[in-house]
C-alpha cells in the first residue's frame, strides 16, 4: 500500500555548504574570499578534488576533479590538505543540531541528511519556520552556513536543496512537485546518470518536463522495470520514508596511486589495506557485509565496478580481500590503474548474524585485539607484516568518520575517502 499523500511540505533536505572548504575558511580567516581547494598538498599532487570554496568554483573548479586539472583551471587556488577527523567532529556537531528539531533525521553523508518534521509543529511551527531556526542554529552555533529544501517528499527535497546554494532555502508547496521539477535539467533527478542522459537525449529529452511526458510504456520498453519509477521520479513521486540513519549503507576506501602502476604485487596489497580498513569500520559499526565490490580506474580515468555477494556475510578482512582480490584480478591484466577501490554492501546487524553462530573464531579473537590497540594507541600503533614500508596509507587514518563521536551519530554514508566520485558539489 502506498504511503497517503502529504497535505504539508515536512520533509527537509539540509545539506552544508562547500563544507570541507567552508570549515578551513571558517577556521583560518586568511583563506576567506579566496579560492580554496581541498585535497592533495598542491596543484601537482595526484588525486582528486575533495571540496572546493565557491571562489574555486567560478573558475570551473569542482569535486571529484584531478588536482593537477584544478590547478590549470584555478592557477591562484590555495590547496588544503583534507583534514577527516576536523570534517567528523564538526559534522557529529550539525546533527546534533538536527535531532534538537526531530528524532527523524537520516545523515545521507557527513554533510548532508534528510529530516521529517512531521508532528513538530506545535514546537516549532511550520516547515518552513523549522528551516529557517535550523538554519540559524548552524550559523550561530557551527559557524557555516546550510541550503535546505523543503518539500512532501524526500527527491523533491533534495533538489530543492540543490537550487539556491549557498546558503539557500526552497520550499516546494503540495500539488506543486511536478511543475518545480519540469523545466530544470534532467541531469537534476535521481537515478538518471551520464548513460541515461545519452539515452534520454534520443528522445529528445534534456528536462524533467522532457521526461514527464514521454508515455511510461516507452520508458518500460528501453529501460526495464526502471522505466517506470523514472516516470514517477519526473513528476516527483518518492515514496521513500526517512529512515533513522542507524545502519550504514555501505563502507568503502579507496587509493588513488602515486604513480600508475601495472604490477599485481603492489595491487594485490593495496587490496589488502583497503579491504583492512573496510573490514575495520563494519566491526566499528557492528555490521557485517553481504557483498563485495571493487572499483578500478586506469590512466584514462576509465573506471570499472564489479561485486560479488559473499557465501555468508562477513566482517573480516580475509574473506573481503578474496573477493576483492577475484574481482580486481582479471580486470586488471593489460591495464594500468590510476585508482583502486574496495567497498562492502548489503550490510546487515551484527547482532542478528549471531543468531546463526559467529565465523573464524580465533581469527576474530585476533582481529578484535588489534582493533582493541589502534583505538587505545592509534592507527599506526599495528599493522599487517605485508603492509609495512608498503607505501599504502592506512584507512583507519584518514578516515573522516572513523571515531567514537561520529559512529554515534550513525552515519549512513560511511565512505572512507572524501567523496572522490560522488559528481555532486555542496
Amino acid at each position: 500500500m502506498k504511503p497517503a499523500a502529504r497535505t504539508s511540505p515536512t520533509i527537509l533536505h539540509v545539506d552544508l555548504d562547500a563544507f570541507f572548504a567552508a570549515v578551513e575558511q571558517r577556521d583560518r580567516p586568511e583563506l576567506r574570499g579566496k579560492p580554496v581547494i581541498v585535497g592533495g598538498g598542491g596543484p601537482n599532487d595526484r588525486g582528486v578534488v575533495s571540496a572546493a570554496s565557491y571562489e574555486a568554483r567560478r573558475f570551473g573548479v569542482r569535486s571529484a576533479m584531478p588536482l593537477r586539472t584544478a590547478g590549470r583551471l584555478c592557477p591562484t587556488g590555495i590547496f588544503v590538505p583534507v583534514d577527516g577527523a576536523k570534517y567528523g567532529r564538526v559534522s557529529v556537531q550539525v546533527m546534533a543540531i538536527l535531532r534538537r528539531f526531530t528524532p527523524k533525521v537520516e545523515p545521507v553523508s557527513i554533510d548532508e541528511a534528510f529530516l521529517d518534521v512531521a508532528g513538530t509543529e506545535a514546537l516549532w511551527g511550520p516547515s518552513e519556520s523549522v528551516a529557517r531556526a535550523i538554519k540559524s542554529a548552524v550559523h550561530t552555533e557551527v559557524g557555516l552556513t546550510i541550503s535546505v529544501g523543503v518539500a512532501t517528499t524526500k527527491l523533491v527535497a533534495k533538489v530543492a536543496s540543490d537550487l539556491r546554494k549557498p546558503d539557500g532555502l526552497v520550499v516546494v508547496e503540495p500539488g506543486t512537485e511536478a511543475a518545480f521539477l519540469a523545466p530544470l535539467a534532467i541531469e537534476r533527478l535521481w537515478g538518471v546518470g551520464a548513460a541515461s542522459r545519452r539515452v534520454l537525449a534520443d528522445y529528445g529529452v534534456t528536462t524533467i518536463g522532457d521526461l514527464a511526458a514521454l508515455p511510461t510504456d516507452v520508458l518500460s520498453r528501453r529501460f526495464g522495470s526502471q522505466g517506470a519509477v523514472l516516470a514517477e521520479r519526473a513528476l516527483g513521486r518518492d515514496p521513500s520514508p526517512v529512515g533513522d540513519g542507524e545502519v550504514a549503507k555501505s563502507v568503502s576506501h579507496e587509493h588513488t596511486f602515486d604513480v600508475d602502476t601495472a604490477e599485481w604485487d603492489v595491487l594485490e596489497r593495496t587490496l589488502l589495506a583497503l579491504s583492512e580498513g573496510v573490514a575495520g569500520r563494519l566491526r566499528a559499526g557492528g555490521v557485517k557485509a553481504g557483498t563485495v565490490a571493487v572499483k578500478i580506474r586506469d590512466t584514462e580515468f576509465v573506471t570499472v565496478t564489479r561485486q560479488r555477494t559473499l557465501p555468508a556475510p562477513t566482517d573480516l578482512t580475509e574473506p573481503i580481500w578474496r573477493t576483492a582480490v577475484a574481482l580486481a584480478r582479471p580486470e586488471v591484466r593489460g591495464m594500468t590503474v590510476r585508482l583502486l577501490g574496495v567497498a562492502a554492501t548489503h550490510l546487515t546487524d551484527r547482532e542478528q548474524m549471531s543468531l546463526f553462530g559467529e565465523e573464524g573464531g580465533r581469527q576474530r579473537k585476533a582481529v578484535e585485539a588489534a582493533d582493541a590497540i589502534r583505538e587505545r594507541f592509534g592507527a599506526r600503533a599495528i599493522t599487517r607484516a605485508r603492509l609495512l614500508r608498503s607505501g599504502i596509507a592506512q584507512p583507519f587514518e584518514r578516515d573522516p568518520l572513523h571515531s567514537p563521536e561520529a559512529r554515534r551519530i550513525g552515519q549512513r554514508r560511511l565512505d572512507g575517502d572524501a567523496r572522490p566520485d560522488r559528481g555532486r558539489d555542496t
